[in-house]
């Protein structure tokens, strides 16, 4: 089988960006050498563009590339899987618009395989009290958060409503602090996640990032390890795209870890822990054009799945 991709097209830049990939899919251990059969990737900041477009890149301008990318994948028969902080009404429409069955939503806490909902929240799940997120509600995790970091932390409007798993607020606050605070109000089975960095401009925060609070088994990176085995994949069979430290755990599972550039770009943390893994690349590519960058690199070198 003759694998042609073609050139992406879109804002200028582009088309050095993935020279540069077929390039780099020369270099030795530069991707995993098995064919690919799965891609886990990040929606927000990572497969989609400027406004939360999948036909844009990172400054705005149209783009062919997302697009290019997923007709590869379907060529070689890889699945694509939407790994999310999004609630699950919109992360099943964003698959249906891709053209596939399985997707992680709520930052882990849950994912979906042909249309069967499993959930991996733990001991934290829907009961006479509520759902998993009216339960946290009412734990007064939310009020003890916003108190403690009045001003830096606040909910991240319109998108924190109609969640049945996980929290989810903006702001730019200490993690391990978070954390911290809530073990100490005796809730040590829930966990303060950062997701990465957003474009929403808050008042005397320079970047904002979008955060969860998860029941604490739950994670991206756990979800794409329950994904793996019930589809039977092999880590040297998949590749993982993202543009957050939670992203980044997925590198744990995976043959290869792409971080897209405008991550560590704007996060000076995931900058500092890319150095813990020995999976991980940087791609050239912001984006969309990242994401595109991973999968070029990877089948120029696999080929397709047999």
């Amino acid at each position: 089988m003759t694998l042609t991709i073609a050139t992406p097209s879109g804002a200028a830049g582009v088309g050095s960006r993935v020279r540069s990939a077929r390039r780099q899919a020369g270099i030795a251990d530069y991707g995993t050498r098995v064919a690919l059969r799965c891609l886990y990737t990040d929606l927000d900041g990572t497969l989609l563009g400027s406004g939360a477009s999948l036909f844009r890149d990172s400054e705005g301008g149209f783009s062919k590339a997302q697009a290019q990318m997923l007709e590869a994948c379907h060529r070689v028969r890889a699945e694509v899987v939407i790994m999310s902080g999004r609630r699950e009404a919109q992360v099943h429409s964003d698959s249906r618009l891709i053209g596939q069955t399985s997707y992680i939503y709520e930052a882990g806490c849950a994912m979906a395989i042909d249309r069967e909902r499993t959930l991996l929240t733990g001991d934290w799940e829907p009961n006479e009290a509520g759902t998993v997120v009216e339960r946290i509600l009412a734990a007064g995790i939310a009020e003890l958060l916003f108190s403690h970091f009045e001003g830096r932390l606040e909910w991240h409007e319109p998108w924190h409503t109609g969640r049945e798993l996980s929290l989810l607020m903006r702001g730019k606050v200490d993690v391990t602090e978070a954390n911290l605070l809530i073990v100490e109000a005796g809730h040590e089975q829930l966990r303060f996640l950062d997701n990465g960095a957003i474009t929403r401009r808050m008042d005397a925060i320079e970047q904002a990032h979008a955060y969860h609070v998860v029941p604490g088994e739950a994670s991206k990176a756990k979800a794409v390890a329950a994904h793996m085995r019930a589809r039977g994949y092999l880590p040297e069979e998949c590749i993982a795209a993202g543009d957050s430290i939670e992203d980044l755990e997925v590198a744990r599972h995976v043959g290869r870890f792409f971080c897209v550039a405008n991550g560590p770009e704007h996060d000076p943390a995931l900058a500092a822990a890319l150095s813990s893994y020995d999976n991980v690349t940087v791609t050239e590519g912001r984006m969309g054009d990242g994401v595109y960058e991973g999968v070029v690199s990877t089948l120029a070198e696999t080929g397709p799945a047999l």
